[in-house]
């Protein structure tokens, strides 16, 4: 047996109630839930819909400034961009700037079903805000979100 001091309860208590990391991933997790329930319909995941989002420009993005606004490592997102391109929403392409790199494009596919799950990430959005936030809550929410990353 151990002579190491063991951490009490009341730590243990006092860490549930106040840890800003506990809390941000309980709710990241417990949006992308109702977020992945809204979008399965579609065959989407609440990722893949920040992620086709975020490839929603008028010139293909790099993999590094796409992996920059998810807060992703470049491994991860390409891990992430695999199934959005064998189902044919996404292309990567050589930079012809630069042919190390990789650019990323919508393809007519991705757009269209895009089009699709914005009403319905609007219709959740618009939910949370009314039932569980308040539009005032939810705003100072998001400003305190945006501080933090």
């Amino acid at each position: 047996m151990s002579n190491a001091k063991s951490v009490s309860f009341e730590t243990t208590l006092h860490v549930r109630d106040h840890c800003l990391c506990l809390a941000a991933q309980r709710a990241a997790r417990t949006l992308a839930r109702r977020f992945d329930d809204a979008l399965r319909p579609l065959g989407l995941t609440s990722g893949q819909f920040s992620l086709l989002t975020s490839l929603n420009r008028e010139l293909p993005p790099s993999i590094g400034s796409v992996a920059a606004l998810l807060a992703m490592d470049r491994t991860t997102l390409t891990a992430n961009l695999k199934p959005l391109e064998r189902r044919g929403l996404v292309q990567t392409a050589i930079d012809p700037a630069d042919r190390r790199g990789r650019l990323l494009t919508l393809t007519q596919a991705g757009r269209l079903l895009l089009q699709s799950a914005v009403p319905i990430w609007r219709d959740t959005h618009r939910q949370i805000d009314d039932q569980l936030l308040g539009q005032s809550d939810g705003v100072a929410l998001r400003a305190g979100l945006r501080a933090l990353s």
